[in-house]
């Protein structure tokens, strides 16, 4: 990926010859990227892992890529930090998995695969203190169950609760229900299996999360609007023939963690969930539970990046073949960093504050009806009735956003190239793609009585 000397990500990303490659979204130049992996926050440094070929724009020997940033705005690039191991547990693969603390040491829980069917091992890896080098040697802390029921696992995620530390991985079961196994966690080296812990028979889950395995599961307490927190648990929501298209998106839902009275074991109850992004190209999230230290957040918060996949267009926009692709040389893109929480009953996502770093020279003030926004813009609307963005004019228009404003209610739009986010207040975020031409520009339309804010995308010196 780089050289051992850190390279400036987005620095580089503003000379990328592909006018369709985002500036401001960190990545590598070349190569296939998705979910984003080991998302923590050590030492005063924000780490984001991801799975990675350097090798070519298509999912194969997947690695993990590294970038991390001191201020979630200036981004570092680093080496490859995991490998396939010829002959070892993650010999085709080295898939999703967390980064956590084990005693002071920075510690890899992946899915290693040594096939591409469902079959997956919780592979162990120990990183130096600044997580760039790390030591792969195989071990293996749980293998698939025996249980013939599960016919799929991956993506382990660790949580605490009670003291006490557990992990979680997706499931599928012979019967069609995607599953979460649980696993006590006290030793991370061999961790013991608890058994299936929830399934999409759940009521509440099968309505908001159906699935036939449940990818990336997350766990993580979340604050609530005025005082508190909850529980939120998330899934991406795999169907059989997705190939990386994932028509379910991802789900999530909101409820409670009890200990059970006989074991002790945590045992969630669900009392609510929903849609966890409203576009079609976003997938796999990642949430790290942090002590948030911005001023605008609440104390004790949890942030979430996700992946957008390239792929075809959907719903009047224009897309790109997997032959473009190829010739691109590279393919996905990591959303920026959106902090979570929860109002009346509903999940929150708001992009955190810090991506405003970003916000360069005002293009447009309180502008109204048709606006020009640049290729690499921040909007805010206010107002009350339908916005829509579009790109190109003519034959080639594409409607790539359209929705409602309501009355005390802001949008806020970032365009970067070819990914598009929308961010409405008290609800969760819109993801899309679209592929600007050569000459073509963007357009905001506005009812009557609202208004835009546009500014210019700009690195911070």
């Amino acid at each position: 990926m780089t050289d051992l000397a850190l390279v400036s990500s987005l620095a580089r990303a503003a000379t990328h010859p592909d006018p369709a490659f985002p500036r401001f979204h960190p990545r590598p130049a070349q190569g296939w990227i998705n979910d984003p992996n080991g998302v923590s926050y050590i030492d005063g440094k924000y780490h984001v892992f991801f799975q990675y070929n350097p090798d070519s724009a298509r999912h194969r020997q997947i690695q993990w890529g590294h970038v991390s940033s001191a201020d979630l705005v200036q981004w570092e690039e680093h080496p490859v930090a995991l490998v396939p191991q010829a002959g070892g547990p993650d010999s085709a693969g080295c898939w999703t998995g967390v980064v956590t603390l084990d005693d002071g040491v920075p510690t890899a829980a992946y899915s290693g695969v040594q096939d591409h069917g469902g079959h997956s091992q919780v592979v162990i890896a120990r990183g130096s203190s600044d997580l760039v080098s790390w030591n792969q040697d195989g071990h293996v802390a749980a293998s698939m169950p025996t249980d013939p029921m599960v016919t799929a696992v991956r993506d382990p995620f660790i949580f605490r609760f009670n003291g006490a530390r557990y992990a979680i991985q997706g499931a599928g079961l012979a019967d069609g229900r995607a599953a979460l196994l649980l696993y006590s966690v006290e030793d991370m080296e061999n961790w013991e299996y608890k058994g299936i812990w929830l399934t999409s028979s759940d009521p509440v889950a099968a309505m908001h999360a159906p699935a036939e395995i449940w990818e990336c599961p997350q766990l993580v307490e979340v604050p609530v609007a005025g005082d508190g927190s909850t529980w939120v648990m998330m899934f991406s929501l795999w169907l059989s023939g997705d190939d990386h298209e994932h028509a379910n998106g991802v789900g999530h839902l909101i409820g409670s963690l009890s200990a059970d009275p006989e074991t002790g074991l945590p045992v969630f109850t669900a009392a609510t969930g929903g849609k966890s992004d409203l576009g079609r190209d976003f997938y796999a999230p990642q949430i790290v539970q942090l002590a948030y230290s911005s001023s605008a957040a609440a104390s004790a918060s949890a942030l979430m990046w996700g992946w957008a996949n390239e792929g075809p267009g959907r719903d009047g926009r224009r897309g790109r073949t997997q032959e473009e692709i190829d010739d691109a040389g590279w393919s996905g893109v990591l959303t920026h960093p959106r902090l979570l929480s929860v109002a009346d009953g509903a999940l929150v996502v708001a992009p955190a504050p810090e991506v405003s770093a970003y916000r360069g020279a005002a293009v447009a003030s309180d502008a109204s009806g048709s606006v020009d926004v640049p290729a690499f813009a921040e909007v805010r609307v206010t107002g009350s009735g339908p916005v829509s963005l579009r790109l190109g004019s003519g034959a080639d228009e594409q409607f790539v956003y359209s929705g409602t404003v309501a009355a005390g209610e802001e949008l806020r739009i970032f365009i970067d190239a070819s990914l598009v986010e929308v961010y409405r207040s008290g609800s969760v975020a819109t993801t899309l793609r679209a592929y600007p031409l050569a000459g073509e520009s963007w357009t905001l339309e506005l009812p009557a009585g609202a208004t835009a804010n546009v500014w210019e995308l700009t690195l911070p010196r």
